[in-house]
C-alpha cells in the first residue's frame, strides 16, 4: 500500500526537464527513480518529486492549470482524475496510444481502462494491481469439512456451517467503512454488472435508483443478518491487524479484503502463511446476475497522466509511453512485491517469491473484462465520504436497504 506520511521530498527540475511528482514511498519511489534513470539514458530530461498523501492531494489541486504544476503526476485513475479531466486540465492520451499498439498492447485492458473517461485514455499503468478477492482459511475449512464458495448459495450456507462449528464465518474490520464497501461493491458488479456503478458515477440512467442496488443491498442485509460478520463487527479494525488476526488464528473462516492481505498476514502471522494455511478464491458468482463472474473490483493500478498546459507536454508524453513498461522497470516492480499490470510477465512472477500468489493475481486481472475501482476512490470525495457514513449504519441495521438507496440518491 502507498505511504500516507511524509513532507515534499527534494526538487531539482533541471532546464526544460519534465517534472514528475508522485507519493513518497520508500518501497516505490527507488523505483520511480529508475523510470527517469531510463528517459534520461535515452536522452530525456526529467526529475521526481514526491510528496506525502494528503500534502500532495491538496498540492496537486492548487498546482493543476497554474505554471507550477507538474508535467506529470501519480493518481488512481476513475472519478479522482475524472475531476481534472472535466475541467480540461488533462492531456488526452489516446492519441499516443493509437499512434502507437506495441505500447497500448503492452498493458492488460482491463487496467488500462481504469483511466478510460468518455472513450478517452488519461493515464498510463505505472505500479502494480490490487484486486480485492475472499481469502481464507484452509484449516479451519478442513476441520468444517467445507470447500471455498463459488457461488452466493455456497457462501450463505457455509454461513451457517461455520456458526455451528462455533465459528465465526467472515472476518470484518467494520470499524472502517471501506472494508465493508468490498462487499457491496461485488454484490453490484455480480448483479447488476459494471455498467450500474458506471451510471451512477457519471449521473446517468437511473443511478442509484437502479433496481438492481436494492437488490444487491437486500442479498448483503441477507448475509449481514444471518450472522456472517458475528455481532461484533463494527469494534474491529484493520489497520491494527485486528480482522487479519481474526483469521490467521482460525477464529473465522474467510476475509474479503485487498490483495495486499497476503503481505500484511506475512508480516502479522508468518508461520500461517508459511505452512500453506491461507488460501484465496475470487469472489462468488450470482445466480441469474448480469455481471461477468470474472469482474474484480480494488484498486486496479496507480497511474501516471500529463497535464494538458505542460510547456514539456511532448517530452512527458514520450517519457509515459517509453519508461513504464520497459523490463528493467517492470522487474523492479516484480522484485518489489508488486504484480505489474503488464502483458507477458508470468514468466517474471513465475521466479519472484510468493510466485503461486502472484500469478494467480495476475490471472484473475488478466481474464477480467472489467476491473471497477472502489467507489470511494471513483466518486467525488464528498459523495464518497456520505455514502461510506450510509453504509456503516446499514451494515448496523440502523439504515434499510430502501433507506439506504433513498439517502445517496438524494445527495
Amino acid at each position: 500500500m502507498v505511504s500516507a506520511c511524509g513532507t515534499a521530498g527534494p526538487a531539482d527540475p533541471g532546464a526544460g526537464g519534465v517534472k514528475v511528482w508522485a507519493l513518497q514511498d520508500p518501497v516505490l519511489n527507488p523505483i520511480e527513480q529508475k523510470s527517469i534513470d531510463f528517459f534520461k539514458s535515452g536522452g530525456g530530461n526529467a526529475s521526481l518529486e514526491t510528496f506525502g498523501n494528503d500534502p500532495y492531494k491538496q498540492k496537486l489541486r492548487v498546482a493543476i492549470g497554474s505554471p507550477n504544476a507538474p508535467d506529470v503526476f501519480f493518481n488512481w485513475g476513475g472519478g479522482n482524475l475524472k475531476e481534472y479531466v472535466d475541467a480540461g486540465k488533462i492531456a488526452d492520451l489516446t492519441p499516443v496510444l493509437d499512434q502507437n499498439s506495441a505500447l497500448k498492447n503492452a498493458f492488460l485492458p482491463s487496467v488500462l481502462d481504469g483511466a478510460k473517461i468518455d472513450g478517452k485514455y488519461y493515464g498510463i499503468p505505472m505500479r502494480g494491481m490490487q484486486p480485492v478477492l475472499l481469502f481464507f482459511n484452509k484449516e479451519v475449512f478442513a476441520a468444517a469439512g467445507a470447500q471455498p464458495p463459488k457461488t452466493w448459495d455456497d457462501l450463505l450456507a457455509l454461513v451457517d456451517t461455520f456458526k455451528a462449528k462455533g465459528v465465526q464465518p467472515i472476518s470484518l474490520a467494520g470499524s472502517q467503512a471501506w472494508t465493508e464497501l468490498m462487499w457491496i461493491e461485488y454484490i453490484l458488479d455480480r448483479v447488476g454488472g459494471p455498467e450500474v456503478f458506471r451510471d451512477i458515477r457519471d449521473g446517468k440512467g437511473q443511478g442509484w435508483k437502479d433496481p438492481a442496488v436494492l437488490e444487491s443491498l437486500t442479498k448483503l442485509k441477507e448475509l449481514i443478518d444471518r450472522g456472517g460478520f458475528g455481532t461484533n463487527f463494527a469494534s474491529v479494525g484493520y489497520d491494527v491487524g485486528g480482522a487479519s488476526t481474526i483469521l490467521a488464528q482460525g477464529k473465522a473462516a474467510m476475509h474479503l479484503m485487498g490483495s495486499w492481505e497476503y503481505v500484511n498476514q506475512l508480516g502479522q502471522s508468518p508461520d500461517f502463511v508459511k505452512k500453506g494455511s491461507l488460501g484465496w478464491v475470487a469472489f462468488p458468482s450470482i445466480a441469474g446476475g448480469k455481471g461477468d463472474p470474472g469482474n474484480v473490483v480494488g484498486n486496479a493500478s496507480n497511474y501516471y497522466s500529463v497535464t494538458s498546459g505542460s510547456a514539456q507536454a511532448e517530452a512527458a508524453k514520450k517519457f509515459v509511453s517509453t519508461a513504464l513498461h520497459e523490463d528493467s522497470y517492470v522487474q523492479a516492480l516484480i522484485d518489489a512485491g508488486d504484480v505489474p499490470a503488464v502483458v507477458g510477465v508470468e514468466e517474471k512472477l513465475a521466479k519472484a517469491p510468493n510466485a503461486e500468489y502472484t500469478t494467480w493475481i495476475y490471472g484473475q486481472v488478466k481474464d477480467a473484462k472489467n476491473f471497477q475501482l472502489s467507489w470511494d476512490q471513483d466518486l467525488p470525495a464528498e459523495k464518497a465520504t456520505f455514502m461510506l457514513t450510509q453504509l456503516q449504519e446499514f451494515f448496523l441495521g440502523k439504515v434499510s436497504p430502501q433507506q439506504f438507496v433513498d439517502a445517496v440518491a438524494a445527495r
